[in-house]
């Protein structure tokens, strides 16, 4: 269930999510390694926010508008927040949704400390969003986490014409492909990779995200950063 109304007017209303069993054990991962690493998280997600333009790169690609609406799936101790904010102005609404408790309480005292009164959380599931309507969607480094990523993009693409999605690619790179099959490794269990290629899972995840993409949406562009390891997907529907 929701833990925060998300916010009122505009284009977005707050529903519960339905209870999926099937996904207890997925969300119970996600929460309690987002939530044990979430200080350091916060703190390295701080320090490479600029890197590579990802971030950037990303919220440029939803060609926003002010007065927007736009929602942030996984959006974690909101790092991407201050950038959103700026996209849609001070008369647009910017929705962060994540489903870690730690990650949330750092995003909220980001929002307490900025008095940034148009930006609203909300504690819910990315695969059954809490959210109705927005004008664009963002993702960054989210759906590595869902086997079933083509069907979680595909539901984004029912709230907005505008999304965009940023994942890890393991190609081409040797030194960059060891650091992020390090990574998965530390990080098994939350990317459910004990066993298996979990680069090869990483690359099939971040397909069949832009795959959704590209059959749900009028118009898709992919960008690649950091020496070709970081994709962004951005689809859009004609208005």
């Amino acid at each position: 269930m929701a833990e925060d109304a998300a916010v009122g007017g505009g284009r977005v209303a707050v529903t519960p999510p339905p209870s999926r069993a099937a996904d207890h054990d997925r969300a119970g991962r996600i929460r309690e390694s987002y939530g044990r690493w979430a200080r350091l998280y916060d703190w390295f997600a701080r320090a490479t926010a600029s890197v590579g333009g990802v971030r950037r790169g990303c919220v440029d690609a939803l060609d926003l508008a002010l007065g927007d609406t736009v929602v942030e799936f996984g959006c974690g101790p909101g790092v991407n927040l201050p950038v959103l904010r700026e996209a849609v102005g001070p008369g647009g609404r910017v929705v962060g949704v994540d489903i870690t408790g730690p990650m949330l309480r750092r995003a909220r005292g980001l929002v307490a400390r900025r008095g940034w009164e148009n930006v609203s959380l909300v504690r819910g599931d990315a695969t059954r969003s809490p959210v109705a309507a927005a004008d664009g969607v963002l993702a960054t480094f989210v759906t590595s986490l869902f086997p079933d990523a083509y069907d979680v993009v595909g539901r984004w693409c029912d709230l907005a014409d505008s999304v965009a999605v940023a994942n890890f690619v393991p190609r081409g790179n040797r030194a960059a492909n060891a650091a992020l099959w390090g990574f998965t490794r530390v990080n098994a269990r939350l990317f459910d990779a004990a066993q298996g290629d979990a680069l090869a899972q990483l690359a099939a995840r971040t397909d069949a995200s832009r795959d959704a993409l590209v059959d749900r949406m009028d118009t898709v562009e992919t960008t690649r950063h950091v020496f070709d390891t970081i994709e962004i997907n951005a689809g859009s529907r004609e208005s």
